[in-house]
């Protein structure tokens, strides 16, 4: 049986479209990089060393009150879908799950907070990587958040800190404060207008780089842009984060700014593409992961541009989860070749739209949702 069995939605409270610039922005994610005093950490952490860690925030998590009621995922009793959903939702990385298809190390787990959207990956690439991941643009609540979780499980858990270098992580790129925040920013305005490098070569002037949907050595589909900052020594939490919001801010009037062209220089061209990717995904009766992003970005445009105005964000943020392999398996209950999950993607998508594309929290993929001649 899935560790997602009875709770089908846990760490899905991002997707809700609550947050500013929602239509633009998926999700904003703060993250801190921790370690414990008295055990080896990085590459030189032996299994001993991450079971004690892991033992260690067992006996104290219940203490801290944002983790009360958390789940704990022990990576290695997990079977592979239900560590693959767990990536899919962004609340572990590839590898912590286990790189290609590689058995996870002893020791690590992933905590997911029953009240908060808040998780810890354990024995990562550091001890802990302690993590909010929230709706819209957030920074500042998103580092709230996660600032009060660093406080009071440092409370329980001695941190491994030097008075001049700060908190000490296994890469040096990461010590100092140890955070990382990024922003998941729809940029299609700005690919469609051909303004986007000039934006991305921009964000590595002023400290700030981007990666895929999945983060780090992932790559760009249905123009999604990770935008996260790139240093963590010498300034401040405070100074890190309102930085990483002032640049979002001014990447988001670009991208308004970008769509406005459109409207005004190529309106035609613009609205057909839009209807061309509703159309296909309303009919279509196979469909890759890539190629429903990039049609989902087309439809995400018109959402926004108020041109398919009975959708919703949340809709196509929900459709965005629930169609990835690991969730489509878990749906049907077995192992899925490409060619079924592509059929059984479409299916879903088809039935999500022809709903009048109103997605509730029990429209998910289910069991008996077979493509026809399947």
């Amino acid at each position: 049986m899935s560790a997602f069995t009875g709770v089908p939605d846990m760490g899905l409270n991002w997707l809700d479209a609550s947050g500013d610039h929602a239509e633009i922005v998926l999700s904003t994610r703060v993250r801190l990089a921790r370690n414990l005093q008295g055990h080896a950490f990085g590459p030189r952490a032996r299994v001993n060393d991450r079971e004690a860690v892991l033992g260690r925030v067992r006996q104290h998590a219940d203490r801290v009150d944002a983790l009360d009621g958390s789940t704990l995922f022990h990576m290695p009793d997990l079977d592979a879908r239900s560590r693959r959903i767990l990536l899919e939702r962004r609340l572990a990385s590839r590898e912590l799950v286990g790189e290609d298809g590689a058995d996870p190390a002893r020791g690590t787990a992933v905590v997911v907070s029953g009240r908060a959207p808040l998780n810890v990956m354990v024995n990562e690439e550091d001890h802990l990587r302690l993590q909010s991941l929230v709706s819209g643009l957030r920074v500042r609540d998103a580092w709230t958040m996660v600032d009060r979780l660093d406080e009071d499980l440092g409370r329980e858990l001695p941190y491994a800190f030097h008075h001049e270098f700060g908190f000490l992580t296994s890469c040096p790129t990461n010590a100092g404060t140890g955070l990382r925040a990024s922003v998941l920013v729809h940029l299609p305005g700005l690919v469609l207008t051909k303004e986007i490098s000039k934006v991305l070569h921009a964000l590595g002037q002023v400290g700030l780089t981007f990666r895929g949907l999945y983060g780090e050595g992932s790559e760009v589909v249905g123009n999604f842009f990770q935008i996260s900052n790139q240093t963590t020594l010498g300034k401040s939490e405070e100074d890190l984060v309102d930085h990483l919001d002032r640049v979002v801010r001014k990447v988001i009037q670009h991208e308004m700014d970008a769509r406005q062209v459109l409207l005004r220089d190529a309106g035609a061209v613009t609205e057909d593409k839009i209807w061309r990717a509703y159309g296909l995904l309303r009919y279509a009766r196979s469909l890759s992961f890539e190629e429903l992003m990039n049609l989902l970005s087309g439809v995400r445009l018109g959402v926004s541009l108020k041109l398919l105005p009975e959708l919703r964000v949340y809709t196509l943020n929900k459709l965005m989860i629930f169609t990835q392999p690991a969730h489509l398996e878990e749906a049907a209950g077995r192992d899925l070749s490409p060619s079924e999950s592509d059929a059984h993607r479409a299916a879903f998508v088809r039935r999500i739209l022809g709903s009048e594309g109103d997605v509730s929290p029990d429209d998910r993929p289910s069991s008996d949702e077979r493509p026809p001649h399947a």
